[in-house]
């Protein structure tokens, strides 16, 4: 065995057998412990901020700062997931790696040498594997504490907003033939924005909603939507009969003048095939080439909770193409207002989509850099909340979406 895999080896157990009796405040410990193990001098990692625009390093004994997303290494590497280096020769050199659940970013784990030589391309690929046994950790320990969700808030989280993160799924999934991407805004008071998603074998099932009012209500409104939509389809029954009985659970609940909007649809990964049905919600948008090619506006059903969506809604269908996008949104992105009262608006929304998704990025990143837009355009001040989801079929996402070695 090779001294790098001997140290691999190391480094694994440190985190493995230490981390059955860790806590999430012990984490900085067993990541100094692995990172001595694989022969650096210093171990951070460095989770990312609910707004992902800050790199925050976990436990106060670390010495580091935190670090903008822009601008830096560390943010390189959280943003294009490729493991980057800086420094050289006596001054010794750092290695910064992503940290994913899966594909979904987490944040960089930062490793320092004294001697630059420890960083041939073996050690590198040892540090990435290395990186995802930690966020292993970072997500089965944070169940045990509030260390980690600490250090991820800038500002206090409101009861509403505490709620609502509870209720979502993974913000990213990439899988072979479908990747889906999340975000909500304001990240620290978000009320009646949610999504949800599934995979069930061939099929991607994706919903968006926006429950009227603000606040605690809103929350619970838009809950209880999503959790009528999931307990209709891991019932086995189909987008009709879901809508039908989201319908029927919120108007039964909370009467009649309640009303939720929404989005539920359905991506055959094998065909392509775009089944969806929009009940009072914004239309989505197909992004093909890099371009915004059709909005999906045929026919609006009213909303969830009248009592008017009936058990048949109409369903309309889109066959996508290989590397096609379908961006979902709430009203609060394009109606977001900047000082002057002027409007984000769809022009301005298409307009981002397309010159992002014609730069080839990740649908992760585009979502990050669209929420960083609608925040700016409000200058940090969101009155109303935004969320949007984006869906790609049949593309290179899976290799945008894993670790990679710079140059490599």
């Amino acid at each position: 065995m090779s001294l790098d895999a001997e140290r691999l080896v190391s480094a694994v157990r440190v985190l493995t057998r230490a981390g059955h009796l860790a806590g999430p405040d012990d984490l900085p410990s067993l990541i100094t412990a692995a990172a001595m193990s694989l022969g650096a001098d210093r171990g951070v990692l460095y989770v990312v901020d609910y707004d992902q625009v800050l790199l925050v390093p976990l436990g106060e004994g670390s010495g580091s700062g935190s670090l903008p997303v822009e601008g830096t290494l560390a943010g390189r590497t959280y943003t294009t997931l490729t493991q980057q280096r800086s420094g050289a020769g006596a001054e010794g050199a750092t290695i910064w790696s992503p940290v994913l659940d899966g594909t979904e970013r987490l944040g960089v784990l930062e490793l320092a040498f004294a001697d630059p030589d420890e960083l041939d391309e073996a050690m590198r690929e040892a540090v990435l594997d290395v990186a995802a046994l930690v966020a292993e950790l970072v997500v089965t320990r944070s169940v045990y504490g509030d260390a980690i969700e600490r250090a991820r808030r800038r500002v206090p989280m409101t009861t509403p907003a505490e709620l609502q993160w509870r209720l979502l799924p993974a913000l990213t999934f990439v899988g072979p033939r479908a990747a889906i991407a999340g975000g909500l805004l304001p990240t620290s008071s978000i009320a009646g924005d949610s999504f949800d998603y599934a995979l069930n074998s061939n099929v991607l099932h994706v919903t968006i909603v926006d429950a009227m009012g603000h606040g605690l209500e809103a929350t619970l409104l838009a809950a209880v939507a999503i959790s009528a939509l999931r307990n209709a389809r891991r019932s086995g029954l189909d987008l009709r009969a879901m809508v039908g009985a989201a319908d029927t659970q919120i108007a039964e609940h909370f009467g009649p003048d309640k009303f939720v909007t929404a989005t539920v649809a359905e991506l055959d990964t094998s065909t392509g095939e775009w089944t969806w049905t929009t009940c009072g919600h914004p239309p989505a948008l197909l992004v093909r080439g890099g371009k915004v090619v059709k909005t999906l506006d045929q026919v609006v059903e009213p909303p969830l909770g009248l009592g008017l969506v009936g058990t048949c809604p109409r369903v309309h269908t889109e066959r996508l193409q290989p590397g096609d996008r379908i961006l979902l949104y709430s009203d609060g992105v394009v109606e977001a207002r900047d000082a002057e009262g002027e409007f984000f608006g769809t022009e301005r929304l298409v307009d981002l989509v397309a010159r992002q998704a014609a730069a080839g990025l990740p649908a992760a990143e585009t979502l990050r850099r669209l929420n960083l837009a609608v925040v700016a355009h409000q200058e940090g001040a969101l009155q109303d909340d935004a969320t949007t989801v984006m869906v790609e079929w049949l593309v290179d996402e899976p290799d945008r979406s894993t670790p990679s070695i710079a140059g490599a």
